[in-house]
């Protein structure tokens, strides 16, 4: 996968015979990053010589680079929040090269319509959002579809089918080289354990529980692996510790590919609402989504192997970073969720 960086000149394209060529604006999580992939496949479908490009932050080439209807990812280099009105023209004005007959822009923002304006691109797509009246010409009214996966798939206009499922692309290999790389047996068949939540603790099943877990899984001999970002590190470390060390903890030691690779060869995935979640769904692996502040009806692991557990508690889903209630009901929306509970869901 291609990873053209926004400082890196672009060469037009000859026009006689070159396909038609789509830029996507992408979100910056890596949930939201897979629930986009639906639009593609259906802009795909539409036309199948399509070269999809995506605009998007450096860190998710890889994960694009696992969707078969990307062609290349060009660097983002604006941090979320920022503004830098003349560094997005610069980037418009270079992409103007690239000939791009459409843009779809995900994020709702102003300022995420502006690349495509400056780059003159002659079908700019997307909803209105912060008042985009100039920078988009077709402009959607906000969509009030309840899935996230919908307003997304609903860019690229009407369609017969259902919106399909994101499919991640992960072969035997890769999965391989991931195990290598990390000196992990080749013939485990381990649970993955996804044990952070990027956003915040109300939307982490205790530490407590995991490693209860993970001790019941164990006692027969099978592998428990705990899978994150190096934020989530010290997550993993407790989980390891209170297990005593019956979860390995690799938090923080993959690379998102690697991540990636591991889940697809996981016998079965245990996560809270996060972007690793959407990773297990969207690789069709058997997955138990733990939900507490969130919403399952907004976002939800989009596969027909997926068990969504929510207590669905009078004061959720309140989507704030950290429970706002006090001591003793302080996140009884994932604490009430037993270890047992998650077992005979997995058993299922």
């Amino acid at each position: 996968m291609p990873l053209l960086r926004h400082d890196l000149p672009l060469h037009r394209r000859e026009t006689e015979g070159a396909s038609l060529k789509i830029l996507i604006v992408a979100p910056s999580w890596i949930g939201d990053t897979i629930m986009m992939q639906p639009l593609l496949m259906r802009l795909k479908a539409r036309d199948p010589a399509a070269e999809i490009h995506v605009l998007a932050p450096a860190w998710s080439a890889p994960l694009l680079g696992r969707m078969p209807e990307v062609a290349a990812v060009i660097e983002n280099p604006f941090p979320h929040g920022a503004f830098d009105w003349a560094g997005r023209k610069a980037l418009g004005r270079r992409l103007q090269a690239a000939d791009y007959a459409a843009a779809y822009v995900l994020p709702n923002s102003w300022k995420s319509a502006l690349v495509p304006f400056f780059a003159k691109i002659p079908q700019r797509i997307g909803y209105s959002g912060e008042a985009r009246f100039i920078l988009l010409n077709r402009r959607l009214p906000n969509s009030t579809l309840p899935r996230l996966v919908d307003r997304y798939a609903a860019l690229a206009g009407e369609f017969p089918a259902p919106t399909p499922e994101p499919r991640l692309v992960s072969t035997p290999e890769q999965q391989r080289q991931a195990r290598e790389a990390l000196g992990l047996p080749l013939d485990a068949h381990p649970i993955v354990f996804c044990p952070g939540a990027e956003y915040g603790p109300a939307k982490r099943w205790p530490a407590h529980h995991f490693a209860a877990l993970a001790q019941k899984i164990g006692a027969d001999g099978t592998a428990v692996w705990l899978i994150g970002s190096k934020k989530d590190a010290p997550i993993g470390a407790e989980i390891a510790r209170l297990s005593q060390g019956t979860a390995l903890d690799l938090c923080g030691r993959t690379t998102l590919e690697q991540a990636i690779d591991l889940i697809a060869s996981a016998r079965a995935v245990v996560t809270n609402d996060s972007g690793l979640m959407h990773v297990a769904a969207a690789l069709d692996r058997p997955t138990i989504a733990l939900y507490g502040s969130s919403s399952p009806t907004y976002t939800p692991p989009l596969s027909r192997h997926a068990k969504i557990l929510s207590l669905k508690l009078p004061c959720s889903p309140c989507f704030e970073r950290e429970c706002p209630l006090a001591p003793p009901d302080t996140l009884r929306c994932l604490e009430d969720i037993s270890p047992e509970h998650v077992l005979a869901a997995l058993n299922r």
